[in-house]
């Protein structure tokens, strides 16, 4: 985290309500700078971004936000929709006065980013789509993976998941840290985690992607087991303009595993189009 002490360091979290769902929301950074947002993946929160985030509070104003389902938002019952992730995006965007935004997601907060500027694309100065794509996975396997939640909860499929999130080096050299990584995972709500994974099953953005047309940098992690690099990649080659960039040491976190390749990206970009 930032250092303490400093107006631009200090987090100031708030609730707000969008369309009855209560949302957790965590502002820091410039008050007068250009607004930053990032969105978190499926079993995680805002913290996600915990090691990127400082590189960027001098300059920006940054909002990160615990999407619906996921920690201290509310997580209603029954199937989520990226649509509904898209309008809590916006309320939040609404309710803090902010027109636009660069907008920074990693997997499920990729396609959150990439609804954005496809409905909203006013409201979009820069996309940052880390271990994304236009569609993730299929329809069979998140039925796979639902009907496991709902016999066996979180905990039956957390190795594989995890598997996914880190390279084989985050888990021969980092096991204290990963255990606080499963820990957040397991303390998803079941009925957050399930209502997303239909969300992302149901998201296809492949015959619109094309018509992004904003300044895109899409990032992949070489050991990533949800979005591939090849996947990624793709999703780049789609959108125009886009600039993909590879990172080695990372999975389907990089955030987390290389935050440092993370911020070299993002800086790089927002040096060229600024």
């Amino acid at each position: 985290m930032a250092a303490a002490g400093t107006r631009e360091a200090e987090e100031r979290m708030e609730i707000i309500v969008v369309d009855g769902q209560a949302l957790n929301v965590v502002e820091q950074g410039n008050p007068d700078g250009p607004a930053l947002v990032f969105a978190n993946s499926l079993g995680t929160d805002h913290r996600v971004w915990d090691r990127v985030v400082p590189a960027f509070t001098a300059d920006f104003r940054v909002i990160r936000y615990d999407k619906r389902g996921h920690g201290l938002s509310d997580a209603p019952t029954g199937d989520y929709t990226i649509a509904e992730h898209t309008a809590d995006l916006i309320g939040i965007l609404d309710a803090k006065g902010i027109s636009k935004a660069a907008v920074a997601g990693v997997s499920v907060g990729g396609l959150i980013a990439q609804s954005l500027a496809l409905t909203a694309t006013e409201r979009v100065s820069a996309l940052i789509l880390s271990n994304t794509a236009a569609k993730i996975g299929t329809a069979e396997s998140w039925a796979e993976r639902i009907a496991a939640l709902e016999s066996g909860g979180i905990a039956s499929i957390a190795d594989a998941i995890l598997d996914r999130w880190f390279s084989p080096d985050f888990f021969a050299h980092r096991a204290d840290e990963l255990r606080g990584w499963r820990n957040m995972l397991l303390r998803t709500p079941l009925a957050g985690y399930r209502g997303t994974c239909a969300a992302i099953r149901d998201a296809d953005f492949r015959d619109r992607v094309g018509t992004v047309a904003v300044p895109t940098l899409c990032i992949g992690g070489r050991h990533d087991g949800s979005t591939p690099p090849e996947a990624v990649q793709a999703l780049a080659d789609a959108i125009p303009g886009a600039r993909f960039v590879l990172i080695e040491e990372a999975g389907h976190l990089p955030c987390v595993e290389a935050p440092a390749a993370v911020i070299a990206a993002m800086r790089s970009m927002f040096v060229g189009n600024g």
